[in-house]
């Protein structure tokens, strides 16, 4: 029997029935994954490379409203923080270049840089638009280095799609997030059971994955500052503390222990869907709703190009616990409207979320999919869905035809589906044809 710890093999039968293999798992997560695809389209298209100037994905500059959902390195350095107020950035960093989302091009690029990844393994599970855990256990016979195959593939991301990648390797999926959140960008690194004491114990207890920011300074306030704090307490002294579950689950992860699979998820049923994890937890509703402002607007624009509608919309919240909770609600009459999926969207948050677990990442499905033809509206409701739907695919044409950041919506929703003064009179010009 190896000397190796229980969490980190798996049993699998050779010919004669026998036999241990030691778990390999890669976590690949995409370098600033909004800015850098929105960088690698512009750079593809010989325009300048916006991740070597502060810039930023997100909100109107003009207005100062939004959230930053991705900043480059050179933004890093003036402070500037995922999941901020536009306004706070540009007081930090005022000439800070700002792009807007579009989800669209991320849902593209996503797909594109997990299809590489099921080159190498079968077993690939998308934990979010912009990072995958592959399950490389097993592959000895064909990558019998892994990690010189980890940097086969987060070379050939580069070379191919244009962006970076980093990758972590480990024995579970903890040990491999871990890993890549070290030094980035474009890097790889490992964290075995023998490195944990060295490469994962010295780290501050914060920057232990799913270790909250309200937890934290609990845990720091007690004098539990490292990683490695935690991981030498007795298992009853964090559970009595913190709280039996959490209490159990963080004194695992600080000792590198996670028996979780890679799932190999099926392919999905016909719907649409989009996800997105945010480096910084959202804490406000206020950021939670622009968020899902840009996805809902993403996910119906897609639908509406392929004529479907969705009689379910199904909202998808993950908070920093490592968790997902997810609800969803049945209409009487499928819609492709992006109001009405907004709409429907912060109703089914506002019942998910306790307002006191930070939130790592929210999504929205839209499901139970029909043909447009195949759908009928009720009398009364005709009239103004149909005005919303025309002035839906008025816009959609136009960042169609002129870009995806041509025309955006407002911060917020008003009853009658407001949008920029600039682009108003061109929308409406645009439905009379």
């Amino acid at each position: 029997m190896p000397n190796v710890c229980s969490y980190c093999i798996i049993k699998t039968y050779d010919a004669k029935g026998r036999g241990f293999v030691k778990r390999i798992i890669f976590h690949i997560d995409v370098n600033s994954a909004f800015l850098s695809w929105e960088a690698a389209r512009r750079v593809a298209n010989g325009e300048d490379d916006i991740r070597l100037i502060p810039s930023a994905i997100g909100g109107d500059r003009e207005k100062r409203t939004g959230v930053i959902l991705a900043k480059s390195i050179p933004a890093k350095k003036f402070g500037i923080k995922t999941g901020e107020p536009v306004g706070m950035a540009l007081h930090k960093c005022p000439d800070l270049y700002l792009a807007k989302p579009d989800f669209r091009l991320y849902v593209k690029c996503s797909k594109a840089f997990m299809d590489i990844c099921r080159e190498y393994t079968p077993v690939v599970e998308k934990y979010s638009i912009d990072e995958c855990f592959l399950d490389m256990t097993g592959t000895d016979i064909l990558y019998p280095d892994p990690i010189k195959t980890a940097y086969e593939i987060k070379d050939r991301i580069y070379k191919e799609l244009g962006f970076t990648v980093n990758v972590g390797i480990g024995p579970c999926k903890i040990l491999a997030k871990m890993a890549s959140d070290f030094e980035k960008p474009n890097k790889v690194h490992t964290l075995f059971k023998e490195e944990i004491p060295e490469k994962m114990w010295p780290l501050p207890v914060r920057e232990l994955f799913s270790i909250g920011r309200s937890t934290a300074d609990r845990l720091e306030g007690a004098g539990i500052k490292t990683i490695g704090d935690l991981a030498r307490l007795d298992l009853k002294t964090v559970q009595a503390f913190i709280g039996e579950k959490v209490g159990k689950q963080i004194h695992d992860y600080a000792n590198g222990i996670d028996l979780s699979p890679v799932l190999e998820e099926p392919e999905e049923a016909k719907g649409y869907s989009i996800s997105t994890t945010l480096e910084e937890d959202v804490v406000t509703t206020e950021g939670a709703y622009k968020i899902l402002l840009a996805l809902a607007d993403s996910v119906c624009q897609r639908m509406r190009a392929d004529d479907k509608k969705a009689f379910c919309v199904g909202v998808t919240i993950r908070g920093n616990d490592f968790k997902n909770h997810s609800h969803q609600h049945t209409l009487e009459e499928a819609t492709d409207i992006t109001s009405e999926v907004y709409s429907i969207s912060k109703r089914l948050f506002s019942e998910l979320w306790d307002k006191k677990t930070p939130l790592r990442l929210l999504g929205i499905s839209l499901t139970q999919v029909t043909d447009e033809e195949n759908t009928q509206l009720s009398f009364f409701a005709a009239e103004n869905k149909e005005k919303e739907r025309r002035l839906d695919k008025a816009m959609d044409a136009i960042r169609e035809k002129f870009g995806s950041s041509t025309v955006v919506r407002a911060s917020n929703y008003q009853s009658d589906l407001e949008v920029g003064k600039k682009y108003k009179a061109q929308i409406e010009n645009k439905i009379k044809k």
